[in-house]
């Protein structure tokens, strides 16, 4: 009877589970925060409870355990969308749960089986999401930030080195930008930046990934694109930015200027590319701004 109370008093839940994937048995979940009691499961199949999909997975796992015959941890969600006949009251958020699953030394109503004892992780999943996050996203364009931007380009050079995948790049900035902050101010400039920002995202395809550099200064990494096809996506965002920044009622003449690269045969990192795609930023500097070049 005490050994009963016990194993009723587990903050998590314990799940004896056999190799087909039945529920023989459930201890614990008497943290009410964040579990509801498990009874119901009790002589059900996996497939009885979760989605296809879900319960293939479980099983799977189940017998992962079962060959290893070591503590197996896995890391899994589960979301309404997952759940056979649910009730009011279900998840209605996706929930992230740490599962340590061991097998047992003994059969179980005939079966192998192990004990998968579920502990809830959402709350540090969302705080891992959130650092991560802050770690990734510059907070002023929503944008990648520079640290982002770089570990993209490495595993981008990489898939070049070894496999030729092309990769183009374009880098940007606003022109006249210090005008704008000087004439109207700096949370002007914020607003022509986030503006900015949102085209990028509007405009580039799904594959592309946007960031900004610094400042007034953006780069875009175009993946499998060689640069002539990456040039008329440069061109229809110039355009598309400029077109947005003259209804902010500053000076029209608030457009970008860009280079455009591609990554190279001899490049010795992805950086190579950037400095190309940098110095022909400039050039169109020099030939009178609101144009991309393109150097390779």
């Amino acid at each position: 009877m005490q050994l009963d109370a016990i194993l009723a008093s587990l903050p998590d839940p314990a799940f004896v589970i056999t190799r087909s994937g039945r529920y023989i048995a459930v201890f614990g979940g008497a943290d009410a925060r964040y579990y509801h009691r498990g009874d119901s499961l009790i002589g059900k199949s996996i497939h009885e409870v979760l989605a296809q999909e879900k319960a293939d997975w479980f099983v799977h796992e189940v017998s992962l355990a079962l060959e290893k015959r070591c503590l197996h941890i896995v890391e899994y969600s589960l979301a309404s969308s997952d759940l056979k006949g649910l009730n009011t009251d279900g998840p209605t958020d996706t929930l992230w749960f740490e599962g340590r699953v061991q097998a047992l030394a003994f059969p179980v109503q005939g079966e192998d089986a192990v004990l998968w004892v579920a502990s809830n992780i959402t709350a540090r999943n969302e705080l891992e999401t959130k650092l991560r996050t802050q770690s990734e996203i510059d907070p002023l364009s929503g944008l990648l930030n520079r640290r982002k931007l770089m570990q993209m380009l490495a595993e981008h050079f990489e898939m070049f080195a070894r496999y030729g995948t092309p990769t183009s790049l374009m880098i940007f900035d606003i022109d006249h930008f210090k005008r704008v902050n000087d004439q109207h101010g700096h949370l002007v400039g914020d607003k022509v930046i986030a503006a900015t920002a949102d085209v990028c995202r509007h405009e580039l395809r799904a594959t592309d990934a946007a960031a900004r550099l610094g400042g007034d200064e953006f780069v875009v990494l175009m993946p499998h694109t060689t640069w002539d096809h990456a040039e008329p996506i440069a061109e229809r965002l110039r355009i598309r930015i400029a077109n947005t920044l003259c209804t902010m009622g500053l000076d029209c003449r608030a457009t970008i200027s860009g280079g455009l690269s591609e990554l190279a045969q001899g490049d010795a990192s992805g950086e190579d590319a950037l400095k190309r795609a940098d110095d022909a930023l400039y050039q169109a500097k020099r030939l009178g701004r609101n144009r991309i070049i393109v150097r390779n």
